[in-house]
C-alpha cells in the first residue's frame, strides 16, 4: 500500500479509480450489464425472468442497508496512518447533539497533546465555531440542501471530499457521531485504511434496528454515552469492542462564567430571580405555545427575568417583552451560573447539562420523539430530588418549580470526553 505523497496525477488517477468504481456499482450499470450478458450468452435469456427480479431485489437491498455493497478491481486503497492527526466527522441533526460531542472531544484532545492536528469534517452549518478554537474544518452541506440531488449523488460527493481529506492528512484515527452511518463515508473508509476508526453513538443498537449490515464492522470500536436511563432494551450481538463513557458535554463546570460576569454579560440586576427557558416546540409570538404560557407564568414574579435560549440552526426569535432576554450563543452553558431556575424539553443533552449543574428545572418532555423516552428521563430529576415533570397547568408547574429545595452539592458526573480522549489516544499511541 502507498503510504507516501501522491502526486497531481496519481490523485486523479485514484479519482478516476474511484469514480469507476461507482459506475461498475450502480444500479443501472449493474441491470444493464446484466441484460448485455444474457444478449451475449443467448441461453441466459430463458433465465431472466427468474434473474433480472433477483438482481433487482440484491440492489434494492444494498441500497438499504440490508445487504454489504460488493467490491471490484476498480477500487484502490491507500494507507493511512504515518501523520499524528485525528479526522472527526459530526453529522448534523435538529439539534447540536453530534457536533457538540465532537467537538467536546476535540478540546479534550488537544489538551492531552497540543501538538496533535485535528481535523473536522461535517455537514453542521455552523463552521464558524470550530474556526474560532483553530480546528481546520470541511463541510459538505446535507442532501436536503441541494435541489434534485438524489442520494446516491450526494453519497458520491461524501465518498470523494472524505477520500481527499482522509488522503491528505493520512490519520491514524477517524470519529464519526451519528445515528446512522452515510454510505459515501463507509465508502471513503473502503478507500483509505485508517488505523483506528471510532463511532460514537448515543444509545445501544436495538434489535430490528434498520442498521446498514456492512457499517458496524467498518469500526474498531463504537462508542456509547451513558444516559440516566437504563436502556434494558434487546441489543444486537455485533462482535465490536464497545465502551461505555459518561455523557459528554462541551463544558466543565470550572469553565462556565461566574454570576456577576455572565449577568452582566445578559445586562440582568444582580438581585433579580433568573429562570432558563429552552423548548424546542412553539413559537414565543404564539399566545397559546407552551413557551408563551411559561413565560407569561414566570413573568406573574415581578422580580423574575427570562432568557430563551435561541438555536443557531433556527430562526431569530422576535421578542419585545420586558424582563424577557434573547440569547443566541453557543455554547449556553457559558452562563449557567446566571440561573436560579430552568425549563426545558427533556432532551439528552440539556437534560445532562442542567443534572450535572443541579439547576432546579421543570420538564416539559416532547412525547412524540420515537425511541428516546424524554418522560423516563426526566422522572430520574424528580428522582434525584432536582427536577420537576410539568403537570397539570403550567402556571400551577411554575409555582411548584420556585418552591423547590435543591440540595447544593452537586452529583459527581465525570465528563465522557475527557475519558474517551485518554481512550483514544492510548491506542494511537500503542
Amino acid at each position: 500500500m502507498d503510504e507516501g505523497p501522491r502526486t497531481g496525477p496519481e490523485r486523479r488517477e485514484a479519482a478516476l479509480r474511484r469514480e469507476l468504481w461507482r459506475v461498475r456499482n450502480s444500479a443501472s450499470f449493474r441491470l444493464g450489464n446484466h441484460l448485455i450478458e444474457a444478449a451475449r450468452k443467448p441461453w441466459k435469456i430463458i433465465f431472466l425472468p427468474l434473474s433480472l427480479p433477483f438482481v433487482t431485489w440484491q440492489i434494492g437491498m444494498e441500497l438499504l442497508g440490508k445487504k454489504p455493497r460488493p467490491m471490484s478491481d476498480a477500487m484502490i486503497q491507500l494507507k493511512g496512518g504515518p501523520e499524528r492527526c485525528i479526522v472527526l466527522f459530526p453529522t448534523n441533526g435538529v439539534g447540536f447533539g453530534h457536533f457538540t460531542r465532537l467537538y467536546a472531544l476535540a478540546r479534550r484532545l488537544r489538551r492531552l497533546d497540543s501538538e496533535l492536528e485535528i481535523v473536522f469534517f461535517t455537514t453542521q452549518p455552523t463552521l464558524h465555531l470550530p474556526y474560532l478554537d483553530g480546528f481546520p474544518t470541511y463541510h459538505l452541506a446535507g442532501s436536503n440542501k441541494f435541489q434534485g440531488m438524489d442520494s446516491e449523488s450526494w453519497n458520491g460527493m461524501v465518498q470523494e471530499m472524505l477520500t481527499l481529506v482522509l488522503e491528505t492528512h493520512c490519520p491514524q484515527c477517524f470519529v464519526f457521531d451519528g445515528a446512522f452511518p452515510y454510505r459515501g463515508m463507509l465508502d471513503a473508509l473502503d478507500t483509505i485504511a485508517v488505523p483506528q476508526k471510532v463511532w460514537v453513538r448515543r444509545g445501544m443498537f436495538r434489535k430490528g434496528a434498520s442498521i446498514p449490515v456492512d457499517s458496524i464492522g467498518k469500526f474498531d470500536l463504537i462508542v456509547h454515552p451513558d444516559d440516566a436511563l437504563n436502556d434494558l432494551s434487546p441489543r444486537i450481538n455485533h462482535g465490536v469492542q464497545t465502551l461505555s463513557v459518561p455523557p459528554i458535554t462541551l463544558i466543565d463546570p470550572d469553565e462556565i462564567w461566574d454570576r456577576t460576569s455572565s449577568r452582566n454579560r445578559l445586562g440582568i440586576p444582580l438581585d433579580a430571580r433568573v429562570t432558563y427557558v429552552q423548548l424546542g416546540a412553539g413559537r414565543i409570538n404564539e399566545i397559546d405555545s407552551d413557551i408563551r404560557k411559561i413565560v407569561n407564568a414566570l413573568l406573574e414574579y415581578k422580580d423574575m427575568f427570562v432568557v430563551l435560549g435561541e438555536s443557531l440552526l433556527g430562526d431569530r426569535l422576535k421578542v419585545d417583552i420586558e424582563r424577557v432576554i434573547v440569547v443566541r450563543d453557543y455554547p449556553n452553558a457559558l452562563f449557567f451560573n446566571a440561573f436560579d431556575y430552568s425549563v426545558q424539553a427533556g432532551g439528552y443533552n440539556s437534560f445532562h447539562e442542567m443534572r450535572i449543574q443541579g439547576i432546579p428545572t421543570l420538564f416539559l418532555p416532547n412525547m412524540e420523539t420515537g425511541m428516546d423516552d424524554q418522560l423516563a428521563r426526566c422522572r430520574v430529576a424528580e428522582d434525584e430530588g432536582w427536577g420537576l415533570v410539568a403537570s397539570g397547568s403550567l402556571l400551577e408547574s411554575v409555582q411548584r418549580l420556585l418552591e423547590l429545595e435543591v440540595s447544593s452539592e452537586k452529583l459527581e458526573i465525570k465528563n465522557g470526553a475527557e475519558i474517551l480522549a485518554k481512550d483514544i489516544l492510548s491506542k494511537k499511541n500503542e
